[in-house]
C-alpha cells in the first residue's frame, strides 16, 4: 500500500511556517543571506518538507484516526522556493496485534529524494464507520 501527496512549496507557505514555528533563520527568508549560503538562494524549512509525510500519513495512509508513534528523518538535498515536492508513504510492517504500521516515507522534487525515513503509526483497529 503506498499514497502520495504533492505540494508546490511558495513564498508565503515559508513566511507562515516560520511564523507558526518560530523558525526565522535567514536562509529561509532573507534573499540577500541565502545568497551567501551553500544553496546561494532561500530553502524551505526542512521541517516544513517533512510536514508533507503528516498530510499522507493523517489523511490517506493509514488515515484519519492513525496516530504518529514515531518518525525519523534524513534530509538528502534542500527544497527551494517553486519546487514541487512529492511526499509518498508505503507500508513496510504490519503489527496487527499491537496495531500498528510502519511506513517508508520519501519526498522528492523531481523524482530526486530530499528527504527519507521511516514512521510508525498507531492504527484505529475499529471497524469503519458507515
Amino acid at each position: 500500500m503506498e499514497e502520495s501527496y504533492s505540494k508546490v512549496i511558495s513564498d508565503d507557505d515559508v513566511r507562515v511556517f516560520a511564523e507558526l514555528s518560530g523558525d526565522v533563520n535567514p536562509v529561509h527568508l532573507n534573499d540577500a543571506f541565502a545568497a551567501d549560503t551553500i544553496f546561494k538562494r532561500r530553502i524551505a524549512h526542512g521541517s516544513l518538507t517533512g510536514s508533507l509525510l503528516s498530510t499522507v500519513l493523517g489523511t490517506k495512509l493509514p488515515g484519519p484516526g492513525c496516530i504518529y508513534l514515531s518518525q525519523n528523518l534524513k534530509f538528502r538535498a534542500p527544497v527551494y522556493i517553486g519546487d514541487e515536492v512529492v511526499a509518498t508513504c508505503k507500508v513496510t510492517n504490519l503489527d496487527a496485534e499491537k496495531g500498528r504500521a510502519t511506513l517508508a516515507c520519501t519526498c522528492a522534487v523531481n523524482g530526486k529524494p530530499v528527504l527519507e525515513g521511516e514512521a510508525v503509526m498507531m492504527v484505529d483497529r475499529r471497524e469503519p464507520r458507515s
